[in-house]
């Protein structure tokens, strides 16, 4: 009669769902990674002139405030919750910044009080959600109508121009060499540092860990000691933060106040957070994922009006990886 055998058969357990999470995490990484280099490749076959220097980095340029936006509203998403103020957040900081450079104060106080209208546009949406309960979708909605109100009246819907020297932070370059590199834009190196910034806070710090956890069960954060309402106030704070940069950069690209500027950009920085994986109900995305995003709609829109397609058909195509991006999502979520 043979032996049993003494030591015991380990059976095979299943993947943890965190590690199942990190793995999907990855994959969608690096499925829209290499749709950029998808897209890029076919464009710099078939539109002429895409694969230059120059068209790079107008590309990165034209890019860089979609990724601001989009990082800035991936936070608020990962929460569970949405902002639609963006697009006048940009318009509004800007214009108070241009009022403030022409009232004689220095460039750079101007550009700081622009930022502290952000700042404060995104407390109000976080106090209205957090405080009085309403829902995101409202409270931010309510935000969009007032903001862009009151920038169209203080400037009576005209663009007024800025100082000179307001222009430099969005026209200035560095490492230029000549026609050919013309150099690298400050609004891309803007763009690199706090994609760098954020990326560290949302992956590396408890704050990062404190979004991703409300997102997933509030109440579960809730029961476990997280400050939710704290928590949601400073990511609200941070896309007000970011939308007033992209307003600040806009206006001294233009050196003009542009009350209406801005018209829409929240769909496209939505959409640059949900392409690169951010989870419309919660607790899931990366702020490299809404980079590459936003590089996505980037190349779309630069490549197709490169090849001939009008801004109607720029949008159709926009619109349906969206609605892929999300239908994707949908049925993640399901499985």
């Amino acid at each position: 009669m043979s032996e049993m055998p003494t030591e015991p058969i380990e059976k095979a357990r299943p993947e943890s769902p965190e590690k199942a999470g990190k793995s999907g995490l990855a994959l969608d990484r690096f499925i829209t990674f290499a749709a950029v280099i998808v897209l890029f490749t076919f464009f710099s076959l078939t539109a002429r002139n895409f694969f230059t220097m120059r068209s790079i980095l107008s590309l990165a340029l034209q890019t860089s405030t979609i990724t601001l936006m989009g990082i800035g509203v991936t936070f608020v998403i990962i929460t569970g919750g949405i902002d639609l103020s963006i697009g006048s957040v940009v318009a509004f900081s800007g214009t108070i910044a241009v009022i403030a450079a022409r009232a004689g104060l220095p460039i750079w106080l101007s550009m700081v009080i622009g930022l502290c209208v952000g700042v404060v546009t995104g407390l109000l949406n976080g106090l209205m959600i957090t405080r009085l309960k309403l829902p995101p979708f409202i409270a931010t909605l309510g935000t969009m109508m007032v903001t862009r109100g009151v920038a169209l009246t203080i400037t009576n819907a005209n663009a007024w121009p800025a100082p000179q020297d307001f222009g430099k932070l969005g026209n200035g370059t560095v490492f230029g060499t000549g026609p050919q590199f013309p150099g690298i834009p400050y609004p891309v190196l803007i763009m690199i540092a706090v994609a760098l910034i954020f990326g560290f806070i949302l992956s590396r710090t408890r704050l990062g860990r404190y979004t991703y956890a409300i997102g997933s069960n509030q109440e579960a954060a809730r029961l476990s000691g997280i400050k939710v309402n704290q928590v949601k106030m400073i990511n609200y704070v941070f896309c007000g933060l970011l939308s007033a940069l992209v307003g600040i950069i806009l206006a001294s690209r233009m050196v003009t106040s542009q009350p209406n500027s801005a018209t829409g950009y929240e769909m496209n920085a939505i959409a640059s957070a949900v392409i690169g994986g951010t989870s419309l109900m919660g607790g899931v995305g990366t702020v490299g994922g809404t980079v590459i995003g936003s590089f996505i709609i980037g190349i779309l829109t630069v490549g197709l009006t490169m090849a001939g397609a009008n801004y109607f058909m720029q949008q159709i195509v926009i619109g349906l990886v969206v609605i892929g991006a999300v239908t994707v999502d949908q049925l993640r979520g399901r499985k």
